[in-house]
C-alpha cells in the first residue's frame, strides 16, 4: 500500500516512520524541505497509485481547510482523504459534504499518543462510512498499538464522530492531568513530605491512580526535581474548549472538566485580575489584609 502524508511534524514524522516501518509505502510533503520526500502536494499526489490515499496531519482550521482544498484539486472520484489531525467535527462534517460534490472520500481520524506514538503505536478514533474505513484498515492496522485491534482503533460513527471522541478524550486528559497536578503542589507545600517523587513513583504499580500520565509525571520528576526549569504557562489546543462547548450545548454537566480548562486560563496570568478584586472585596467587607502590588 503507498499513501500521501501531508504534515510531517512530531507526530506526522513519527506516524511515517511506523508506517514504513510496518510496510506502508509513504510519500510526505512538508513545508520543510529537510523532511520532505517531494518539493509539492501536487507531486506527492502524482507519485501514488490509484486509487490515492492522503492523511493529512497539520493544525486544525485554516492550515487543514488549505490543505484539503489543495490536496483536492489534485484527486479523482474514488480517491480518500483521511484527516487525522485535531479538526472540529463540525469542520469533518463540512470536509466531507464539499468532497462527496466531488466522488472524493473522507475519514476523520482521532489520534492519540503523541511523540511516544512511533513506539508503542496510536490509539486511533476513526468516523465516516464503513466502506472507507475497511479500505484505510491496512494504514490503520500498521499505526494502532500492537494487539487486539479493539483496544487500539475504534470505528466511531458518522464523519466527524471521530474527532468528537477525540475531543472529548481531550477533555478527560485535561482534567486528569490538573488532578495530578494539585497533588503535586500539595505534596510540596507540605513539609512533613521529603520525598515528592518518591511518592508519585510508589503509585505507578498497584494504586487506582495509575496510568501512564502517572508514569510520565514521575519521568519528568526524575528528569527535573521540583520542575524549577519549567514556566507555570499553559495553552489549550482547543479540544479542551470544544469538550465543554459540547457540554453546555447538550446539558451534561462537566465541572472536573470546565475548571481543569480555566486553570489552564490562570496559569497565563502573572497578576490576576480576578484574584485582585477577590482580594479587595475581603479586604471591604472584612477587613482582610492584601498584599500590596511590586
Amino acid at each position: 500500500m503507498h499513501i500521501g502524508l501531508v504534515g510531517l511534524g512530531k507526530m506526522g514524522g513519527n506516524m511515517r516512520t511506523r508506517l514504513r516501518n510496518k510496510g506502508i509505502e509513504v510519500t510526505g510533503y512538508s513545508r520543510n524541505p529537510d523532511v520532505a520526500d517531494v518539493t509539492s502536494i501536487e507531486e506527492m499526489v502524482k507519485t501514488l497509485p490509484s486509487p490515492k490515499t492522503v492523511w493529512i496531519m497539520v493544525p486544525h482550521g485554516k492550515p487543514t481547510d488549505d490543505v484539503i482544498d489543495e490536496v483536492s484539486k489534485y484527486l479523482e472520484p474514488g480517491d480518500l482523504i483521511i484527516e487525522g489531525g485535531n479538526s472540529r467535527f463540525s469542520d469533518d462534517i463540512r470536509h466531507a459534504t464539499e468532497l462527496a460534490t466531488k466522488g472524493i472520500g473522507y475519514l476523520d481520524c482521532g489520534v492519540s499518543g503523541g511523540v511516544w506514538g512511533l513506539q508503542n503505536g496510536y490509539g486511533l478514533m476513526v468516523g465516516g462510512d464503513v466502506a472507507l474505513v475497511e479500505k484505510a484498515m491496512p494504514i490503520f492496522d500498521a499505526l494502532r498499538p500492537e494487539g487486539e485491534r479493539a483496544e487500539g482503533f475504534v470505528h466511531v460513527g458518522d464523519v466527524g464522530a471521530g474527532h468528537y471522541a477525540k475531543m472529548v478524550h481531550n477533555g478527560i486528559e485535561y482534567a486528569m492531568m490538573q488532578a495530578f497536578a494539585e497533588g503535586y503542589e500539595l505534596l510540596e507545600k507540605k513539609e512533613i513530605i521529603k520525598d515528592v517523587h518518591g511518592t508519585f513513583a510508589a503509585w505507578q504499580k498497584g494504586t487506582v491512580v495509575r496510568s501512564w500520565l502517572l508514569d510520565l509525571l514521575v519521568k519528568a520528576l526524575e528528569e527535573d526535581p521540583g520542575l524549577s526549569q519549567i514556566k507555570g504557562y499553559v495553552e489549550d489546543s482547543g479540544e479542551g474548549r470544544w469538550t465543554v462547548e459540547e457540554a453546555i450545548a447538550n446539558s451534561v454537566p462537566m465541572p472536573a472538566i470546565t475548571a481543569a480548562l480555566f486553570a489552564r486560563f490562570t496559569s497565563r496570568q502573572d497578576d490576576s485580575p480576578a484574584m485582585k478584586a477577590v482580594s479587595a472585596l475581603r479586604n471591604q467587607f472584612g477587613g482582610h489584609a492584601v498584599k500590596k502590588a511590586d
